[in-house]
């Protein structure tokens, strides 16, 4: 089992920066994916950055070039680096994590919600203009 605590979110001006953070314990299966998704109001839950254990990253067209995702792994902590932050940016973040065995195949980009099973608490990122 595998639980993770996220940080870092909280009010910010249109432009400003903010910083995610995201602990992982217990059980971490050294292959892994990690996505950040995000929630606003009435809206469907979508992702906005991954990474993976080797490192490699993917990001939604509307944050390409502003978030940035990184990862500590001797500290088992994820990150989202958010730039340029913009009133459309606000929501509700989530950090999810997803073990990739030998052999599983890697959900495609974008994941999906339904592909992780591990989840963050989700922290309110609220942007003003």
């Amino acid at each position: 089992q595998v639980q993770l605590v996220e940080s870092g979110g909280g009010p910010a001006q249109t432009g400003g920066s903010l910083t995610l953070s995201c602990a992982a314990s217990g059980d971490i299966y050294p292959v892994y994916l990690m996505a950040w998704f995000r929630q606003a109001t009435g809206k469907d839950r979508e992702a906005v950055a991954s990474i993976r254990h080797t490192g490699l990253t993917n990001y939604s067209d509307s944050v390409m070039g502003r978030f940035t995702a990184s990862q500590d792994r001797a500290k088992n902590t994820f990150y989202l680096r958010m730039n340029s932050l913009k009133p459309e940016d606000t929501a509700t973040y989530y950090c999810a994590f997803k073990a990739i065995p030998e052999d599983y195949p890697w959900p495609r980009w974008p994941p999906r919600p339904l592909d992780f099973r591990t989840w963050g608490q989700g922290t309110q990122v609220t942007v003003s203009s």
